[in-house]
């Protein structure tokens, strides 16, 4: 049997590297899309943070969902996937200052001897992909302005937070799985509070967790060497009450948020991440 060990590319896929206008280091984008003519109003759009881990769960729900329209209400459309010039699903450097907000930190390095973990980077990443991904895209192929869709997960999770809170007219739809609410003493609740408003803008907000995200293991978990310190790490982040409770918090006021709160059965913090991109999928192209 001959063996074919020539590197594998999923129809409709590219990847291109992209500089902020400003300088630095570039992001690898991740794009997807779909073949043939786009609607009259264009393709609709879905961003994903974390796009070297995202971008395959992503463009798998999708197109394997697409062709059945009347099974899935799932439509065809773009994605995109923010990611970093690397072979591995994450870059934590980049990702912890893109995907933390402010105020800027300093925190201790991953190993010792390394470089400072650093945070407060997610305006200029928002900023990037207002004036640069999204316009780069349109350039490319056309797409529906009012049907752009952010997802982010854990760390991104609390990015599309974030951005959600500054431009809430950006995106129609905001996708946070595990956001990590908890972070800097749940700063983030700040940003809640001072949020902006746009006229004519109902953003729709999908947060979710897994069910072991709360005050219980996994069953596999309970045998580990560090099941104690885990389950103490849970209960203090509190992943999925912080998360529905700003559902309930966002859905009871009057500025045009509409917010759902979703359970994902056993599924952990990083096993949740399929479920999660799926549901961003069917939230970002449902059939109109």
């Amino acid at each position: 049997m001959t063996v074919d060990t020539s590197l594998y590319s999923m129809s409709g896929t590219c990847f291109f590297d992209l500089v902020p206008a400003a300088g630095g280091a570039p992001y690898r984008i991740f794009l997807f899309i779909p073949s043939g003519e786009p609607p009259e109003n264009g393709w609709p759009l879905l961003v994903t943070t974390d796009g070297n881990a995202m971008f395959p769960f992503a463009v798998a729900s999708l197109v394997t969902q697409a062709p059945y329209p009347t099974a899935t209400n799932v439509g065809w459309g773009v994605v995109a996937a923010i990611g970093y010039p690397t072979d591995e699903p994450y870059n934590a450097m980049r990702r912890a200052w893109d995907l933390g907000p402010p105020p800027v930190k300093s925190y201790p390095p991953y190993v010792e001897g390394g470089p400072p973990v650093m945070i407060g980077g997610t305006g200029a990443l928002l900023d990037f992909i207002e004036t640069a991904v999204i316009p780069k895209i349109a350039g490319m192929v056309r797409l529906d302005p009012t049907r752009r869709s952010l997802f982010g997960h854990s760390f991104g999770g609390l990015f599309t937070l974030f951005a959600l809170f500054e431009r809430p007219g950006l995106f129609a739809n905001w996708i946070a799985a595990s956001p990590t609410i908890y972070w800097e003493g749940s700063e983030i609740l700040n940003n809640e509070a001072k949020r902006n408003t746009e006229p004519g803008a109902s953003p729709f907000l999908h947060l979710s967790a897994g069910e072991y995200e709360c005050s219980e293991l996994a069953p596999f978990q309970y045998s580990n060497e560090d099941a104690a310190t885990r389950l103490e790490r849970k209960k203090s982040e509190r992943t999925v009450s912080l998360a529905r409770e700003m559902a309930e918090r966002l859905n009871s006021t009057e500025d045009g948020i509409h917010t759902q709160f979703e359970i994902f059965a056993g599924e952990t913090h990083m096993s949740v991440v399929g479920p999660a991109v799926n549901r961003a999928i069917s939230i970002a192209f449902a059939v109109k």
